[in-house]
């Protein structure tokens, strides 16, 4: 595993021991690990919202009722 050096500010230092001396993590790198999945798991899916944003954006106007789009988005999450 790849060791580096970081530098933190008090707060976020003080968070960091909080939440290790509060047994939610066994230390700051369990941690900052689980941050940096976490963000990284949060910009997949801001790419997915985004994707979905252009290509809606791009289909241009419909005439579909309301009840005609949330059945077409119902069954693309269901199928």
């Amino acid at each position: 595993m790849a060791r580096q050096s970081i530098s933190l500010t008090e707060p976020n230092d003080q968070w960091l021991k909080f939440q290790v001396d509060s047994k939610e993590y066994s230390s700051k790198s369990e941690l900052v690990n689980d941050l940096i999945r976490q963000a990284r798991n949060q910009q997949i899916e801001i790419d997915w919202i985004r994707a979905k944003l252009k290509k809606a954006e791009e289909s241009g106007f419909t005439t579909d009722s309301k009840q005609d789009i949330l059945a077409q988005s119902k069954s693309s999450f269901n199928g």
